[in-house]
């Protein structure tokens, strides 16, 4: 970034007065970049953009040093770069590459000079490569593919990293595919239907391991246009792991089918399924889910890892505060506890940590779930089958029935289901729950808003946690950051005097992404005494936000900024999943 600079005031694009009014005034840790000068209007967008396309053109630096300078649109520059190189400018994630002459192809030798092969037409192979001018590199792919003259496109260099790292593991199955493909031209194992080849069982596991040492949460195997492809959801984001050739997809879907007791020949309906298996040494249920598509069908199976049944409230990632708060209110003998967010923050596993917080022998603990994702020793637990007429309404009706001391219902859909917990909630009984709502005090809105009377709320509800789950940043690759003074502007309120902002750079063990698992954010609401008066009352939504700051509320926006100058997510990261 200097070098860049001192050339911009060399080359009469930046004046040295700017430099000098920057570092006069620049706020608290503001360093001196391209960002800054066009905020302060030292810079036009357009100019810079033009600028680090030219001197990526005479070689002054390459397309690699973009991903080092914050506050730009690498795609515009890079698109400039590709018209005046008169190349084509690719977004890798929106191409289905060929996984056939990727496989032509040495992998070192696409390591080592960072290209990718694209596709293939009867007059010329496109390849991309993540440094354009690299001679060197064209000759040896030219002599690759000696027979047709090689268009060259350009990409995103951490792109090409990302995707040669998933051809490293696709790699290490070459010999897999061989034997799946060897089995599929067996006629015996024609005779035997191709689901039952050893090498597809073994493709699985592999597939299986990968995902679980990874983190993932999720695992979605699709068929493309050209290809099968595995991607994992790691941390809230789905990845791309495993790319195959499309003759893949048919003996794997196959075998996933009939390990999850699904109809094999059905690929025209959606069905649902279930597994278990050990992997890694550790026992998993899988919650597979298929669905026709356009190419062919989508599998999802959502991995339950039986350990994180056992997760302490301690351990999810609460600050002191709503820690103590929550701990308190599911501490008392009768109520309602709401935990709120939208699909997969974590609700979940927050009401399992409170039923292990909460698990005495002398209690009889009843959940209503739907469907049941982990088994717990002392506690009884019920599956919801609408199919067979048991909805939650049903069931919680007759779960009152059974003399239970606490009640966990795993979420509220619908008025009929919610009236009943209330009613459970004022006879005597402990209800945990969850809904949808974006934050703590619109879950009051919302279930007035379904009809239930305000003087049966004010006496019901305990607390409301809304919480959502944002990325904690790789300790292995955590740089300093320096935010825009905008963003600094608009987070001031939640800022201390002397404070400091961190972000991933980006490393292998990460993928690139720079960040390693979740952390929770969270907001809690203790329904005092004055806040059930006010509901009582007919107090609206503004006035028992008013109240609940008045009464100390922190809200899960702060939370999320408290994080990041921990420096366990990013400001980016509290953007993203809990600016409302």
């Amino acid at each position: 970034m200097k070098k860049l600079i001192e050339i911009m005031l060399k080359e009469n694009i930046l004046k040295k007065d700017s430099i000098s009014y920057l570092v006069r005034h620049r706020p608290n840790r503001l360093d001196i970049n391209f960002a800054n000068l066009i905020e302060h209007k030292f810079l036009e967008v357009k100019t810079v953009e033009e600028f680090l396309a030219k001197k990526i053109r005479e070689g002054v630096i390459t397309l690699s040093h973009l991903e080092k300078i914050d506050g730009m649109n690498i795609t515009r520059i890079l698109n400039l770069v590709a018209k005046e190189l008169k190349m084509e400018f690719i977004d890798i994630d929106e191409v289905d590459l060929d996984m056939r002459l990727f496989a032509k192809t040495p992998y070192k030798q696409l390591l080592k000079y960072s290209v990718l092969p694209l596709e293939e037409d009867d007059l010329s192979i496109t390849i991309i490569f993540a440094d354009p001018l690299n001679m060197e590199a064209q000759d040896v792919m030219q002599r690759i593919f000696p027979r047709k003259p090689i268009n060259i496109a350009i990409a995103r260099p951490r792109q090409i990293t990302e995707y040669l790292q998933r051809f490293e593991i696709n790699e290490s199955v070459k010999g897999l595919i061989t034997n799946i493909r060897d089995d599929l031209k067996d006629t015996s194992m024609e005779e035997k239907n191709n689901d039952e080849s050893p090498a597809v069982l073994k493709l699985i596991h592999i597939i299986l391991r990968q995902a679980i040492t990874s983190r993932a949460s999720d695992i979605h195997i699709e068929a493309t246009e050209k290809n099968c492809i595995v991607r994992c959801r790691i941390d809230g984001m789905l990845s791309q792991v495993f790319t195959f050739d499309k003759d893949i997809f048919s003996p794997l879907s196959s075998r996933m089918k009939l390990v999850s007791s699904l109809d094999i020949a059905e690929k025209r309906k959606p069905q649902d399924g279930r597994f278990s298996m050990v992997v890694a040494g550790n026992p998993y249920d899988f919650r597979v889910s298929t669905l026709p598509t356009l190419w062919g069908e989508s599998i999802v199976m959502r991995i339950l890892d039986k350990s994180k049944v056992m997760i302490r409230l301690e351990d999810a990632g609460m600050n002191e505060s709503n820690l103590r708060k929550f701990t308190d209110s599911i501490d008392v003998p009768y109520g309602i506890v709401l935990v709120t967010g939208p699909t997969g923050s974590g609700k979940t596993t927050t009401l399992y940590g409170a039923l292990n917080a909460i698990r005495d022998v002398r209690d009889k603990i009843i959940t209503v779930e739907d469907p049941v994702e982990y088994q717990m020793n002392g506690i009884q637990q019920v599956h919801v089958n609408a199919a067979a007429g048991l909805s939650f309404a049903d069931a919680l009706r007759s779960i009152l029935r059974q003399d239970p001391d606490k009640i966990m219902i795993g979420e509220i859909r619908d008025q009929e289901t919610l009236r009943i917990a209330i009613q459970a909630a004022l006879t005597g009984h402990l209800v945990l729950s969850t809904l949808h709502t974006n934050d703590a005090i619109s879950a009051v809105t919302r279930i007035l808003d379904m009809g239930i009377e305000r003087y049966l709320v004010s006496g019901a509800l305990v607390a409301i946690q809304a919480q959502r789950l944002v990325r904690k940043l790789c300790s292995k690759c955590t740089i300093k950051d320096t935010l825009s003074q905008k963003i600094l502007d608009e987070i001031k309120e939640y800022l201390p005097e002397d404070y400091q902002f961190y972000k991933g750079e980006g490393c292998k063990d990460c993928n690139q992404s720079g960040y390693s698992g979740r952390e929770m954010i969270s907001e809690v609401l203790q329904v005092s005494e004055v806040f059930a008066r006010l509901i009582a009352a007919g107090g609206s939504k503004e006035e028992m936000t008013e109240l609940a700051f008045k009464e100390g509320f922190v809200p899960m926006f702060g939370d999320g900024i408290t994080k990041a100058l921990q420096g366990k997510s990013t400001v980016e990261e509290v953007f993203r999943v809990a600016r409302l």
